[in-house]
Order: C-alpha cells, then sequence, then structure tokens
C-alpha cells in the first residue's frame, strides 16, 4: 500500500519572485562617501569633486564644508559599477600639494542606499 505524503504548501508571490529572479538588491543604489582627514584642504576637495564629478565650485564647496563638519558627504548615487570608478578615482586622485603632511589621496567608501 502506498504512502501518501502531503503537498507541498505552495509558496507566496514575493517568495516565488525572490528565489526565481533574486531580491532585487542589485538594483538598489549605492552611496560613495567622501571620508574627512587632517590631511587635506578646502581647495583640494573643490578641485577633486569638480575635475571628477564635474560639480560647480559651489556645489563642491558645499560638500568640503559638509565633510569637514561631520566627517563623511555623499558625494555621488547610483549603480555599483559606476560607484566603484568613482572610488577609485577618488583614491587615484593624490596628495594634496597644499600640504606637507599630505601623503595620499582621500578616501571613499560605497555604502548601499536605503
Amino acid at each position: 500500500m502506498p504512502i501518501e505524503t502531503a503537498p507541498a504548501p505552495l509558496k507566496t508571490f514575493e517568495q516565488f519572485i525572490e528565489e526565481n529572479f533574486g531580491d532585487g538588491d542589485e538594483e538598489k543604489p549605492w552611496h560613495v562617501v567622501l571620508l574627512d582627514d587632517d590631511h587635506h584642504t578646502y581647495d583640494y576637495v573643490i578641485e577633486m569633486l569638480n575635475k571628477i564629478f564635474g560639480y560647480s565650485l559651489r556645489k563642491a564647496f558645499l560638500m568640503a564644508c559638509e565633510v569637514d563638519e561631520k566627517k563623511r558627504v555623499i558625494v555621488w548615487t547610483g549603480h555599483l559599477e559606476k560607484a566603484e570608478a568613482y572610488q577609485e578615482e577618488i583614491h587615484d586622485y593624490g596628495p594634496d600639494w597644499r600640504m606637507e603632511s599630505s601623503k595620499g589621496s582621500m578616501t571613499a567608501v560605497l555604502e548601499r542606499a536605503p
């Protein structure tokens, strides 16, 4: 006599989508966050943001003020690949020639946007 088994419970639509198509996280944007330090001048930050992102001097100045005051500022948000490229450009920008203590570029980290 065959043993009967209960049918598997039905999945919710959300479970089906997540199992078959992922949770969509890969589409969520990423922040490029510039971190403050004591080895780069306002002029350096303004110049770098203008050159890398094409920001106006006013916008770059406001971001320089924010990174100085809050110790971090979101400088760009978008797809991961572009965020990684911008992070690399920041890390490759080089030291601030205006400060003897500046030995390298500023630091930027990537954070998932909410």
